[in-house]
């Protein structure tokens, strides 16, 4: 079956990108990204989404790019134009989401997929977020840090590198403050750098901190390709 990734550039995408590249009975055939104008969409992530497009190019997958201005269940028009496009561009049959535990995101992404006749694989759905992160640190995952949006993290945590110190250090917030560790809540943002699948990986040249009013986006200014 032919699938088409929703791709944000974060670590759950990522990773749900690898769980359908992994299965011998599919083919993913594009890559499909909302390029959303509200930083406070309900479905959509933001901070560095416009580094998709470079990490298609690392990946080797084309590209379906949407933008929406992400006003709430408006935005989910724009999210089934980008799924038709995927159907008519290149003969997509389902779509994969990086979907772990909210009901919202998953249950509009099927109520599309239904819609078109399309089947909706969430490979990550309801799995161990602590197991998800620590698998993630062990496959070579190179990700970042690239926002932060709830109390007590601070700039501090952006552009920190997704490991095993850094994970435990949110594994004691978690019990402290109740933030989940893997940012399901949407505490947490993250970009990845390079993956298994990755053909190159990407590197920073230039970012900037960018205070939010209480939040902390890592701005990434400018970026290339250089080899693994």
């Amino acid at each position: 079956m032919k699938l088409a990734v929703l791709f944000s550039g974060g670590k759950d995408s990522s990773y749900a990108l690898l769980k359908a590249l992994e299965s011998e009975e599919h083919e993913v055939v594009c890559l499909v990204s909302l390029i959303s104008q509200n930083k406070e969409s309900f479905m959509f992530h933001t901070p560095n989404i416009s580094m998709t497009k470079l990490q298609a190019e690392a990946i080797g997958l084309p590209l379906i790019e949407q933008e929406t201005m992400g006003e709430k269940e408006k935005e989910l028009l724009d999210l089934k134009i980008a799924i038709q496009r995927a159907r008519e561009e290149h003969g997509v049959e389902g779509v994969v989401t990086g979907a772990i535990e909210s009901v919202y995101q998953a249950s509009r992404v099927q109520a599309i997929c239904d819609e078109l006749g399309l089947w909706c694989f969430n490979p990550l759905w309801k799995k161990d977020q602590e197991e998800l992160m620590r698998d993630l640190i062990s496959r070579g995952f190179e990700v970042i840090i690239s926002g932060v949006f709830a109390y007590p993290l601070n700039e501090g945590f952006l552009g920190r590198k997704l490991s095993e110190k850094l994970l435990d250090e949110l594994l004691v917030l978690e019990k402290k403050y109740r933030i989940s560790p893997s940012g399901e809540g949407g505490e947490i943002e993250t970009t990845v750098l390079d993956a298994p699948f990755f053909r190159k990986k990407i590197k920073i040249l230039d970012f900037e901190p960018v205070d939010t009013g209480g939040s902390w986006v890592f701005s990434i200014k400018d970026a290339g390709l250089v080899s693994r």
